[in-house]
């Protein structure tokens, strides 16, 4: 186990003489035994940076170290270091059983004995010791997965490092193998780096969170703090399906106003936005701000009782069976539209009308220009509302 740390890495292509930063200015520290998951949209620079740790790629700037030991200098054989590559990576005629022991055998002098007793041991945790004299062409992808990590777990590495593993599995094999994977992690305590682009396995799997957007660091969070607190208005939108809700506003005195509706707000909220001086209706100069609100925490109600409740019209219903999600509009030819997650046992048809009620104390507002939060909902007062176990 250790404790491995980016500080300010960066990496730079030449592309035919011109600079292409993939990653910029990237420093995150991962604690001993830690599962940490990179994650964000294609070409954000996370399996970059995934590779700049196993030293398949150089560092243009900035430093890597494991257990502050500088290794970004070291060959890739010399890190301590197990990658399991999304293409599982095996070799096609060797048996399971010599996928496992050849790396022990290329970079250890173990004795043969002691290298199949670490093969049969790490076969028998991850349920593949019947499949040891197989070939990689006999086995379904799943049991491929599990011959890959296998052949990592069995090195001991100080970290492991994970490049979207389980992309290649279909849906249901991919949750089953995200359980397996988080409670292997647990049994070992490695350090872990898990890649995806899929905001699910990161939600689900790690410690912590660290989103990626353009080869920038944009957050790095527990899931429950990246989804309640999201430092910026990309971040918001990024983690959550369906994505969170997003309305451009304009700070008017004690109103957000829109382009389709006008959204009061506390004197509360109001200091959190903070920034310019809150203008009056008729001038122009008016802060820009953007308006965020999660889809399940936006209420179909029977009748508007109060100022944050708005007539619409149902758009689209989306059953999910649990649950719904009820595309809403302001009008029945408005161009724009917002989401509502509603129980999957409500009876809602598109064309009706809907009274959307959007509560002051779940709304996100965002810097208009910059997009940085300016206001969360809070973490607690979204937990007072549920059961503690």
């Amino acid at each position: 186990m250790a404790r491995l740390t980016l500080d300010h890495v960066t990496k730079i292509f030449d592309d035919n003489g011109s600079e292409i930063v993939a990653v910029d200015d990237v420093s995150v520290d991962i604690d001993d035994g830690e599962f940490l998951v990179l994650v964000g949209p294609s070409g954000c620079g996370k399996s970059t940076t995934l590779r700049m740790i196993a030293g398949l790629e150089t560092v243009s700037r900035g430093e890597i170290r494991l257990d502050d030991e500088p290794i970004d200098g070291k060959q890739p054989k010399d890190r301590d270091i197990a990658m399991v590559f999304q293409s599982y990576a095996l070799y096609p005629h060797m048996t399971v059983r010599g996928n496992m022991r050849f790396g022990l055998e290329e970079s250890t002098d173990l004795p043969d004995g002691e290298i199949e007793e670490k093969v049969r041991a790490t076969a028998e945790m991850l349920d593949i010791a019947n499949l040891l004299d197989r070939k990689p062409a006999e086995l379904s992808g799943g049991q491929r997965q599990r011959v890959a990590l296998g052949r990592a777990i069995v090195r001991d590495p100080a970290a492991f490092l994970m490049d979207e593993p389980l992309s290649n599995l279909d849906a249901k094999l991919r949750s089953e193998m995200r359980t397996e994977l988080q409670r292997l992690q647990e049994d070992l305590g490695v350090t872990t780096v898990y890649v995806t682009h899929d905001q699910t396995e990161a939600m689900t799997m790690g410690d912590r969170i660290a989103i990626l957007n353009a080869g920038k660091l944009m957050q790095v969070a527990t899931p429950l703090e990246a989804y309640h607190r999201p430092a910026n208005r990309f971040v918001a939108g990024f983690i959550g399906d369906p994505s969170m809700n997003f309305f451009e506003m304009e700070v008017r005195g004690d109103r957000l106003v829109g382009s389709e509706f006008a959204y009061p707000i506390s004197e509360e909220v109001r200091d959190a936005i903070g920034g310019a001086e809150a203008v009056s209706a008729d001038e122009v100069n008016a802060e820009t701000v953007t308006l965020g609100v999660r889809p399940e925490d936006v209420e179909i109600v029977a009748e508007a009782t109060g100022p944050h409740d708005f007539e619409t019209v149902v758009d689209v219903v989306e059953p999910k069976g649990s649950e719904n999600n009820v595309y809403l509009s302001f009008s029945a030819d408005g161009d724009s539209s917002f989401v509502a997650t509603i129980g999957g046992m409500r009876t809602v048809e598109a064309g009706q009308p809907a009274i959307a009620r959007i509560p002051e104390a779940a709304i996100h507002v965002f810097d208009g220009e910059t997009g940085e939060a300016l206001r969360n909902r809070s973490i607690d007062e979204q937990a007072e509302t549920e059961p503690q176990l």
